[in-house]
């Protein structure tokens, strides 16, 4: 068990699955919302994953109980920090909100709590801009769902400290996360910029006339998105062979999309304010049956997934 008091800033998609995260693997937490609304919201998210994992048999009811009563919300943030050794924040993604609330949590915590942002996107230096002591100020980005995704990427800001980063993997691997640390501060860090470029090459392929938008997720869904939960770019490559990952990189990088922004099928969704799946259609068309149906397939393999990696973790124990 990490000797961290965890304390997450945020009740709401990603703040209430990242305190399911801990409670599940043994730690108790605190979880600040900005209002009764938004406790209760967060107090329903959990109750309904933890149903969820019950129904698929990752845990037992007595887990989920147990796990349910690590999870303590307030309204109050001072009380919510008072005792933290730890803070995620996971509050909307606007840069002055959140460098305001550093600057406020960088002069009423001591100067030993690490304070960690959930950002998918925005600059741990530029975050950190306006705190005395950024060095105790580090990204740990959990990937949506947080409660199922093993992924956490440890992002460095230019003044983050070692310690910072080692207390920050430790706490992730007591949460039975998979850290890995981003050693610089950069746009997107490695997830992201992996996601969007095949994205931007899938925009491009649909763009030439290729193929339909089904085939094209057709063709990551039944090959490479099948492999690649057991072996990453690298290692996939040294098991096709350098030579043949040399030579097909030599003719086929030439001919790949360098577009500097969202090509044209996705813009004119946007401009016509087709979001997809937020507002009923975008792509695809979302109607509730349809979304109701992905939502549940993607979260079954999900949970099937996470079985694994916790078949794994208790071998090892």
């Amino acid at each position: 068990m990490s000797a961290e008091k965890l304390s997450i800033l945020g009740a709401g998609t990603m703040g209430h699955s990242i305190a399911l995260s801990a409670a599940m693997s043994g730690m108790s937490v605190t979880v600040w919302g900005n209002s009764e609304a938004d406790i209760a919201r967060g107090q329903q998210g959990i109750a309904e994953k933890l149903a969820i994992l019950r129904k698929h048999d990752v845990i037992h009811e007595s887990q989920a109980d147990a796990s349910k009563e690590r999870v303590v919300f307030t309204i109050a943030m001072e009380d919510c920090i008072r005792d933290a050794t730890f803070i995620i924040e996971a509050v909307p993604e606007i840069l002055e909100l959140k460098q305001d609330l550093y600057e406020q949590l960088d002069e009423q915590c001591e100067r030993k709590v690490i304070l960690a942002s959930n950002t998918s996107g925005l600059s741990p230096t530029a975050i950190s801009a306006r705190m005395r002591h950024p060095e105790r100020m580090v990204v740990t980005h959990f990937w949506n769902p947080g409660h199922l995704i093993p992924l956490v990427e440890v992002v460095r800001g230019e003044h983050t400290a070692d310690l910072t980063v080692e207390r920050a993997l430790a706490v992730l691997r007591t949460m039975n996360k998979r850290p890995i640390e981003v050693k610089k501060d950069i746009l997107g860090s490695i997830g992201n910029r992996l996601q969007y470029a095949l994205f931007r090459e899938a925009q491009y392929i649909l763009q030439q006339g290729v193929a339909t938008m089904e085939d094209i997720d057709a063709a990551v869904r039944y090959s490479i998105g099948r492999r690649l939960p057991v072996t990453g770019p690298f290692m996939t490559a040294d098991m096709g062979g350098l030579d043949v990952f040399h030579s097909i990189s030599s003719y086929l990088f030439p001919d790949l999309s360098t577009e500097q922004a969202s090509l044209p099928a996705m813009r004119e969704l946007v401009d016509a304010g087709k979001f997809g799946q937020k507002n009923g259609e975008g792509f695809y068309k979302w109607t509730k049956e349809f979304s109701d149906k992905m939502n549940e397939e993607r979260e079954k393999e999900l949970i099937e997934w996470l079985k694994k990696d916790l078949q794994r973790m208790n071998a090892t124990l």
